[in-house]
């Protein structure tokens, strides 16, 4: 068999199909919309007021019971809370472009 046989069918056929599958693919793909932003900003300040209410309710409890131990993360420790600034950092230079 000639190799030019297979080349041409595959330069001209194979390939341009494939590129075009997987652009097809991409384009398809789904994306995140403004109201799909909009709810997960809700969401992200929703979860921060509960981390916050929840805060109070483990100070008011621990101040009624001495023998309470909290068993969530400190709420002011920077190491608990990296995670959040990294969301907030992220937030703030989506909002600034």
């Amino acid at each position: 068999m000639d190799i030019e046989f297979l080349a041409v069918p595959i330069l001209f056929i194979a390939l341009p199909w494939l590129v075009l599958h997987y652009v097809t693919k991409w384009k398809t793909a789904p994306k995140l919309t403004d109201g799909d932003e909009q709810m997960l900003e809700e969401l992200y300040q929703l979860a921060r007021r509960l981390d916050a209410r929840m805060d109070t309710v483990e100070r008011l409890v621990a101040a009624d019971s001495p023998e309470f131990e909290a068993p969530r993360l400190i709420a002011d420790n920077a190491d608990d809370n990296a995670t959040l600034a990294e969301i907030e950092r992220k937030l703030k230079e989506r909002t600034s472009r």
